[in-house]
């Protein structure tokens, strides 16, 4: 697909990916490359503009990332953020001005309204600034553009060059003009139109699919989770009955998940689905394993050894469906994308099941853009935009070892939570949220009887991409309603607690 493209040069810190998804979400496609990728191999892509990512680095060591300085030969544009623009001032024989401790702070910084970086924009804005050091002496042929309110230089432009360097990160949720200068690094330096759509983007993929598996049979390991069901359908789309999908349902998912991914996926969307109810035989190698880290382990191996024996039924398949998505591909190292892509391994699937190649149809996706091709292709909202939901199930929603009746306390006590969170409107807002079965039990009292009975935990988290978080202030009002549907309404349950814990310290799930 022939596309306007932004490149993204990741030093490492997780800003890349966030900063990737700003830029899709002004309708620009961007990749993320290596940090040293060179000049040349830029030039083949033939990208409108790069940005150079930030990261806690003190450009006077001997050891800190580089880049090809060649880039700036290019003639496109190029924005460095926090340590990207320290290697533009550094390129540009500027100087630095070092901090005594890292900056991390919301702070009110001036900015120069006839940048073309910032335009329309208003000149006093909030910018979150993180970084070990801001610009002493600003390069020949630039000029400072942004100050903090005690006049340290924390933005400078070659406008004639189009390179711009700033010290604070204008994809932070906190830098108030933040999208906006995106927007227009995007729109008005690098003069791009915005064709990335994700209706184009599926329309496109289906049809390369569908070229390109031909007649061939295809199998796909259907979880239920987003990512698999969106892979899954888009390839069902293109080529029909020839696409055959696994549901192993191990016993580990929520209220009435299981019946609602065979009934959409296996009568509304009529794919070639088989349902392998697992339930007996995964419980029975969970019994008595308290461990985590254990439990995963048991519960990835048993998922491989069904679906083996389920795909050896069906006989050779040319061509196994993955939902592999873009934050994958970067998490791998690997710098290159595309549609369609051959593996010598399938990730966590066995690799002696018998087919040619991997089709991993989202593989230049981000999560939210996954999300947005299955409502094109129809799959429905309360699916495709469902929680995060851990590989293990609620195996590691459960502390300690895990019986049937723990998943059914589990399985009612969070229906309830699910339920009311979206009685009051709060479940786009919370990025995450689900209940935890302590291995706490204590004393209450249930009509004047004596009771010594399980904790219940809620979780509830905002967050970005799952990197942080910071627990959800969810109101009081709603905490109690759910407190007292659970308490009354499940059996074995007294008691509910909620976590204010953050990440870090904590992880978002509790196990």
């Amino acid at each position: 697909m022939v596309r306007e493209t932004i490149i993204i040069m990741d030093f490492g810190g997780g800003h890349s990916q966030l900063i990737a998804r700003r830029v899709r979400e002004a309708r620009v496609y961007c990749e993320i490359l290596p940090h040293d990728t060179s000049a040349a191999r830029i030039k083949t892509k033939n990208p409108k503009g790069i940005i150079l990512s930030g990261n806690l680095h003190d450009i006077g060591r001997g050891n800190t990332p580089r880049i090809d300085g060649d880039i700036f030969s290019l003639g496109i544009g190029i924005l460095g953020i926090s340590y990207g623009g320290h290697l533009i001032v550094s390129h540009f024989d500027g100087k630095l001005s070092s901090l005594p401790q890292a900056t991390d702070n919301n702070i009110d910084t001036a900015l120069v309204t006839d940048s073309l970086l910032f335009s329309d924009i208003s000149a006093e804005s909030q910018c979150q600034i993180n970084c070990t050091a801001t610009i002493g002496v600003v390069p020949a042929e630039f000029r400072a553009i942004a100050h903090t309110g005690n006049q340290s230089i924390v933005g400078v432009e070659d406008g004639d060059k189009k390179v711009y360097g700033l010290m604070f990160h204008p994809q932070a949720l906190h830098t108030s003009c933040g999208k906006d200068l995106l927007k227009n690094f995007l729109y008005k330096v690098c003069e791009c139109s915005g064709d990335w759509d994700m209706t184009d983007f599926a329309e496109e993929s289906i049809k390369r699919l569908r070229d390109y598996i031909g007649d061939k049979k295809v199998l796909c390991a259907l979880s239920g989770g987003v990512d698999s069901s969106v892979a899954a359908l888009m390839v069902h789309k293109a080529v029909g009955k020839q696409l055959v999908c696994i549901f192993v349902d191990h016993g580990l998912l929520r209220k009435d998940e299981g019946d609602q991914v065979e009934e959409i996926f296996g009568k509304q969307f009529d794919l070639n689905l088989i349902r392998v109810n697992a339930q007996d035989r995964f419980l029975s190698r969970l019994k008595g394993v308290s461990d985590p880290e254990t439990k995963r382990k048991i519960i990835g191996q048993e998922f491989i050894r069904v679906f083996e024996e389920e795909a050896r039924k069906i006989g050779r398949v040319d061509y196994l469906v993955q939902g592999t998505i873009y934050p994958d591909v970067i998490e791998s190292g690997v710098g290159g994308s595309s549609v369609i892509k051959s593996h010598h391994n399938v990730g966590g699937l066995p690799d002696n099941v018998d087919f040619k190649e991997i089709i991993e149809p989202l593989r230049d996706l981000l999560k939210d853009e996954v999300r947005l091709v299955g409502e094109v292709l129809g799959i429905p909202k309360d699916l495709v935009w469902r929680q995060p939901f851990p590989g293990p199930g609620l195996a590691i929603r459960i502390i300690g070892d895990i019986t049937p009746e723990k998943l059914e306390i589990l399985r009612e006590a969070d229906a309830i939570y699910r339920h009311e969170i979206a009685n009051a409107g709060l479940d786009k807002v919370i990025w995450q949220y689900f209940t935890v079965l302590t291995g706490m039990r204590s004393v209450g009292v249930s009509q004047d009887q004596r009771t010594y009975d399980y904790t219940v935990a809620l979780r509830g988290v905002t967050s970005i991409d799952g990197m942080t978080a910071d627990w959800a202030r969810i109101p009081f009002e709603v905490l109690d309603r759910i407190s007292n549907r659970i308490t009354s309404e499940v059996k074995r349950v007294n008691r509910v607690v909620y976590d204010i814990t953050g990440k870090p310290p904590g992880t978002i799930e509790w196990e």
